[in-house]
């Protein structure tokens, strides 16, 4: 669903890529020792589907996370870090101009519009300069060793459609030949085109996902396809240190937008069985592994003071994501639900860490509400930009908060959409201190009793399998964190008055909406082989140009 800074970056940009990181290159002019004060380096840490309760620092002692939570110690970390954002349209929005970023990992924005070459939603076209990693999202079938993803969510489908097409077709043909039904030439040779198109289509889902779907890139250029699992990861942080070694002496931004802790939770061998977890806590030790090379190649250029780091999760743990009794997906701590669910807090509260030493006060906890929209506005004011004038821009620059210069977030009402649909909203009231939540919408948990959507494997935003409720389900999140007990007019005095200014809330915010063609249609998302990135002759897609590289272990 990925939602990865590259989702929230280009979240942004849009108004939730697949691949771990960016890199962006601040060129400047030559800086006095108060304009690295004021322009720091940036670098962006973004997991994706990592649960709350996943990290050291927000209580797990269960899973080792000692980079992550050696950032929380000597910066800020958030206790209500929000990963959903509102409807991304046009009008809301917006680059980061007068930059020239390098990014590198997973993408999960698409590449092409009208021909397999034009790359109009390449990373290259949407303000940055280098990019290295996925242009797609990340699943099973990457990983051969894992049972693909298409078995479970496309293929039987496709082949039941297969049958029945063909069913269909052969009943007709045979009632032709026999005189029994009166059936037009035509019409037979429309229904064995069909037959044969969903027959092939079913049969090249069998290896060819691999080979469309996991790819690498390097700029313009494909470089793996299918990509090499093993040194996925080797490659990806090697381009992140050598990007730091590179531009020590200028600002820069730096993105790695990490494939942990994503299905098929692709794992190096050195770090396989060392959880107590078994795949996902070894996946998880190993993006914190990675996140302490970031940090020590910092240290070791000595930027350590003049470097803002930022580590973050686009979901919350992705509760119904299991084989048999292995759980592949995170835990989200006390918090109710998880990945895809809407407006329930275990999906959209995620780990958010700020560390920028000599500016941040170390070691600090903040309890506001805040958002992955906020990185946006921040970024654009410690590097001297403007917001854009001409639309709204949700986000909120972070700064004073983190510094301490202000008490409470800017952020008065939050709203948590499923797609298009708007779930819930937030309401942050700061003369009380309390956080309101209205439910409007909710996923239909099954089996019974259950808490998540473990008979469809995701929840659905919206038809039968959403509970829509006229009396809106409140909580107060700052009694009941957990949203445990649902409040009425009966047990809180304040219900009424609390639902209308959330209802008012609604009617503004959609005034500020401006409708967009959806871009997850079905003719959006249906495989359109002419925009297929190929790599040789297509269908017959297949390079490795980066084997030749030895990749050593760092």
């Amino acid at each position: 669903m990925a939602r990865s800074l590259a989702s929230f970056l280009l979240l942004c940009f849009r108004t939730s890529l697949v691949a771990p990181l960016v890199l962006g290159l601040l060129l400047q002019p030559p800086l006095t020792q108060l304009s690295i004060i004021t322009q720091p380096n940036i670098v962006l840490l973004m997991a994706d589907d990592l649960g709350i309760g996943d990290v050291g620092c927000y209580g797990n002692d269960t899973i080792r996370t000692p980079n992550i939570d050696r950032l929380a110690k000597e910066g800020v970390k958030l206790t209500q870090h929000i990963a959903a954002a509102p409807l991304c349209t046009p009008s809301r929005a917006a680059f980061l101009t007068g930059r020239y970023p390098l990014r590198s990992g997973k993408w999960h924005q698409g590449v092409n519009c009208e021909s397999r070459n034009d790359h109009c939603h390449h990373p290259l076209n949407h303000g940055f300069d280098y990019f290295y990693g996925m242009p797609f999202t990340l699943i099973s079938d990457c990983q051969p060793t894992e049972t693909p993803e298409m078995d479970r969510v496309f293929r039987r489908k496709l082949w039941v459609y297969t049958q029945m097409i063909g069913l269909v077709t052969l009943t007709a043909a045979l009632g032709r030949l026999t005189g029994l039904i009166s059936v037009r030439w035509k019409t037979l040779t429309c229904l064995a085109g069909f037959s044969l198109l969903f027959f092939v289509s079913w049969f090249s889902s069998y290896g060819f996902v691999r080979y469309w779907n996991c790819i690498m890139m390097r700029n313009h250029e494909v470089t793996e396809q299918p990509m090499v699992t093993d040194r996925t990861t080797s490659l990806i942080l090697r381009e992140s240190i050598s990007f730091i070694e590179r531009n020590k002496h200028k600002p820069f931004l730096l993105f790695l937008s990490f494939l942990h802790s994503h299905t098929p939770l692709l794992t190096t061998e050195k770090f396989l069985g060392r959880s107590s977890h078994g795949l996902y806590g070894d996946n998880v030790e190993e993006m914190d592994w990675m996140v302490g090379q970031v940090l020590d190649a910092i240290d070791k250029e000595g930027l350590k003071n003049t470097t803002l780091v930022y580590f973050a999760s686009d979901h919350g743990g992705w509760l119904e994501r299991q084989e048999g009794k292995r759980q592949l997906g995170g835990w989200n701590g006390i918090y109710r639900g998880g990945k895809a669910m809407g407006g329930w807090e275990g999906g959209i509260r995620v780990p958010g860490i700020f560390r920028w030493p000599g500016v941040l006060p170390a070691g600090t906890v903040i309890d506001e509400p805040t958002s992955l929209m906020d990185i946006y506005p921040t970024v654009v004011h410690l590097a001297g930009g403007v917001l854009p004038q001409d639309r709204v821009v949700d986000g909120r620059d972070l700064m004073p908060l983190l510094r301490g210069t202000v008490e409470h977030s800017e952020h008065e009402f939050l709203f948590h959409y499923c797609g298009i649909h708007l779930h819930a909203v937030r309401w942050h009231q700061k003369d009380s201190g309390a956080i309101w939540k209205a439910h409007y919408v909710t996923p239909v948990f099954r089996p019974l009793g259950a808490g998540a959507c473990y008979d469809r494997g995701f929840c659905p935003c919206f038809g039968e399998g959403v509970t829509h409720h006229d009396t809106p389900l409140l909580f107060d999140l700052s009694r009941d964190p957990s949203e445990a007990k649902p409040l009425s007019a009966d047990t809180e005095p304040l219900f009424d008055t609390v639902i209308r200014k959330i209802g008012r809330a609604i009617e503004e915010h959609r005034r500020t909406l401006t409708p967009v063609p959806e871009q997850l249609s079905l003719y959006n998302v249906v495989w359109k082989p002419w925009l297929q990135p190929c790599c040789g002759t297509f269908p017959f897609c297949w390079c490795d140009k980066e084997g030749d590289n030895k990749i050593a272990d760092l």
